[in-house]
């Protein structure tokens, strides 16, 4: 396959997303992530409807300064986001008025970037990355750390962290995109710079689940990362993994015959590069399509797949003007909101005073 090359500068991403995130809040002490104490309303009410009606999602101001995060995910009991910080290392607990508290601080954790709230087994899964810009990062070797953490859902206790590097032994560079869990609590997490998907069981032990060259990355990020490959993995009816892979296409993996493993034939490719993905209710995918190489707006698209993920129609159902969005999740009332963490500006080495949760259509 010829290799997909996007040569827009990352610089000019980077200028365009500050630009589209200037609305950010002001907030407390970026070491914590703490509370702020700030009394400037953090619901966007142009999103809301009229006194005397049902009240509409609006966009989440979180007061989480430097915290950067890429990945997110949902606690429906509780009504919390947790998302991880690509520059602490942490896991912050977010609410739907914007504050944000450090649930997670594990210094195992080089930066937190998958996000996973298993509440079937009352634990999130945390996956351990390192882009060689957080407090904890090798600066001079980044990409060398990839591994799976599992914590405590009540008191962020960790019950176990998993070095997947220590699997491979093969002197490469990693990045843990994402994870998903099974029925059975079985994870699967996938690596963006190798085609390797890893298996993790409910106590933590991990082995290789599968190596193939149909998700071998073949995107490059000018300036930053090449062979960028899979972005993001769900666990779909079919006992079957669906794979996002940063160029746009999927693959479907047979969990019980993963030599099987095909692309999904879509009616048009994602938009590139996909970034995250959410599955809904009746089994097909909202995914969200960064803008971060052409500092358009990002895309919001719906998956609807047929004859068993076989195949699959795309539409595009919303935007969101922060180019740099990466994520999207469950919220209140069975919404789905898009993460704008400030990514761009952490990578262009500018400080952040918070992040963004859209709420967006998907499907």
């Amino acid at each position: 396959m010829k290799k997909t090359k996007l040569r827009i500068a990352l610089a000019t991403a980077a200028v365009v997303a500050a630009v589209a995130t200037g609305t950010a809040l002001a907030a407390s002490d970026s070491s914590t992530g703490s509370e702020s104490g700030s009394e400037r309303p953090r619901m966007d009410q142009s999103r809301q409807n009229a006194p005397g009606k049902e009240q509409a999602p609006g966009v989440i101001e979180a007061d989480g300064p430097e915290v950067f995060p890429h990945s997110l995910d949902f606690d429906v009991p509780s009504k919390t986001f947790y998302a991880g910080s690509l520059k602490h290392g942490t896991v912050s607990a977010v609410t739907p008025d914007g504050k944000v508290r450090t649930f997670i601080d594990d210094p195992e954790i080089v930066s937190a970037q998958a996000v996973n709230v298993d509440r079937e087994r009352n634990r999130i899964l945390v996956s351990n990355v390192d882009y060689g810009t957080a407090g904890r990062s090798d600066k001079d070797d980044p990409f060398r750390v990839a591994g799976v953490g599992s914590y405590d859902l009540e008191t962020g206790k960790q019950n176990w962290c998993t070095d997947l590097t220590a699997l491979t032994l093969d002197g490469k560079r990693h990045l843990i995109s994402d994870v998903t869990v099974a029925p059975d609590g079985t994870a699967y997490a996938v690596d963006e710079l190798t085609p390797t998907v890893f298996r993790i069981d409910p106590d933590g032990n991990a082995s290789i689940f599968l190596q193939n060259d149909l998700l071998q990355g073949e995107l490059d990020i000018p300036d930053f990362l090449d062979d960028v490959g899979m972005a993001a993995v769900e666990y779909a009816a079919g006992d079957q993994l669906i794979i996002a892979m940063a160029d746009g296409s999927l693959v479907r993996v047979p969990v019980q015959h993963p030599e099987q493993a095909e692309k999904v034939k879509l009616s048009a490719p994602l938009a590139s590069p996909t970034a995250g993905m959410r599955l809904l209710e009746d089994g097909s995918i909202t995914a969200i399509s960064s803008g971060l190489l052409s500092g358009k707006p990002a895309q919001v698209q719906h998956v609807q797949p047929r004859d068993g993920w076989q195949e699959a129609t795309v539409k595009v159902t919303d935007t969101v003007e922060d180019p740099v969005t990466s994520d999207v999740t469950e919220g209140p009332g069975g919404t789905t909101y898009a993460l704008s963490g400030g990514l761009a500006d952490l990578l262009a080495g500018k400080p952040n005073d918070g992040f963004a949760l859209t709420p967006v259509k998907d499907r």
